[in-house]
């Protein structure tokens, strides 16, 4: 934990999990510049460092994040160079490099406006009951720039995008399952632990076999349908020739779990 104002990102392993905690709790994790550098200092071990498999992104406190602390955001806003595009770097919204490995984020309380963004830049959001939901900025007089203006149509529809985008409402948790903004919704309390027990989930299956599978649905989201197509038979060569496997298969002849090692 920490006791500056400008916040911070907690980080943890376990086992091959790597947990990202949001942490500015006094503050509804009121996103700040700094916290925006440490968070992308997490998401780049994350991609780099191989025995970790899955990420989960949570808030400390009681909410997940009121979105971005926009005094200390503003003056960057108004740089008309900042871009996403051509990012070499990880982008931590997804809009230039995404990360490899998986991302599992457990949402609770007020996640608005970039909590919103992040969560769905991630892979699979679980939702605490009591979550409220809204990418507001209308009423402040901008739009979304962290992807919420695409990743809402691919996730929900043109409809309900435009429902929650334009009137720039709040809505429940129920809700954001109902558009498949969110893909369970658990009591509160009990968010983190079930974005963990997917997370360990995921973590067992191979992990070049998990990323090749994110990397092609991202392929698709992105490239189109000929890209995603094209890619399949080379990738596929590539995860049979590896020693995971030969694993799967030994492990299904043994009738037992598979270690993978992810080589």
């Amino acid at each position: 934990m920490t006791n500056s104002e400008d916040g911070s990102i907690s980080t943890e392993v376990r086992g091959h999990l790597f947990l990202i905690g949001l942490n500015r709790p006094k503050k509804y994790n009121g996103f700040t510049p700094t916290m925006a550098r440490q968070l992308l200092d997490a998401m780049i071990r994350l991609d780099e460092d191989k025995d970790l498999r899955v990420g989960v992104v949570f808030g400390h406190g009681d909410h997940f994040t009121a979105g971005l602390d926009l005094p200390k955001w503003t003056e960057g806003m108004e740089d008309e160079n900042d871009s996403y595009e051509g990012a070499e770097q990880i982008d931590v919204v997804g809009l230039g490099r995404a990360c490899r490995k998986p991302i599992v984020t457990a949402v609770k309380g007020i996640t608005f406006t970039f909590g919103i963004e992040f969560a769905i830049a991630g892979d699979i959001v679980i939702a605490a009951e009591d979550c409220r939901f809204s990418q507001l900025e209308p009423k402040r007089a901008i739009h979304a720039t962290g992807g919420a203006t695409i990743r809402f149509v691919q996730r929900c529809g043109w409809g309900n995008a435009m429902y929650h985008l334009l009137t720039a409402d709040e809505f429940d948790a129920q809700e954001a399952y109902r558009i498949g903004l969110v893909q369970e919704v658990v009591p509160t309390g009990k968010e983190l632990d079930r974005a963990i027990e997917i997370a360990e989930q995921i973590s067992a299956c191979a992990p070049m076999a998990v990323q090749a599978t994110k990397a092609s649905s991202r392929r698709y989201m992105v490239e189109g349908f000929n890209a995603a197509v094209a890619a399949l038979t080379p990738v596929q060569a590539e995860l049979i020739a590896s020693e995971d496997a030969k694993e799967g298969v030994q492990s299904f002849l043994e009738r037992r779990a598979a270690k993978f090692k992810g080589s």
